[in-house]
């Protein structure tokens, strides 16, 4: 019995420690990421990887170039979108859609080839 208690005693008191060791690890490891500038690194790196499509990846995922009409990007699209249906890619109608309402948005497409 008393070996028992002696032994939970251990555990208790080891990962008490271990505990502490990890936390006062991590906060240091801030205080060194903070000062090198990794932290901000890191921040600017993931806001630059959440952007929206840019216009000359829309025109490059439809095919088509910069004086496009919207006649020639919604038949892009139209085509695109339905190879992709039959084909059963749904990243690649996602590419496709996004690509079409980044230009729509934009209104980098306009009517008659006019920019």
């Amino acid at each position: 019995m008393q070996a028992t208690r002696l032994i939970a005693n251990l555990v208790v008191l080891g990962s008490g420690v271990l505990l502490r060791a990890f936390s006062q690890a991590y906060r240091q490891a801030l205080i060194n990421a903070s000062k090198t500038g990794v932290a901000q690194e890191t921040v600017q790196s993931l806001a630059k990887s959440s952007k929206a499509m840019t216009q000359q990846e829309a025109r490059m995922i439809l095919g088509i170039k910069d004086k496009a009409t919207v006649e020639d990007m919604l038949e892009r699209y139209e085509n695109l979108f339905e190879r992709n249906a039959k084909s059963g890619s749904f990243y690649l109608q996602s590419k496709v859609q996004r690509a079409k309402e980044c230009l729509e948005a934009s209104q980098e497409v306009k009517a008659g080839g006019n920019p």
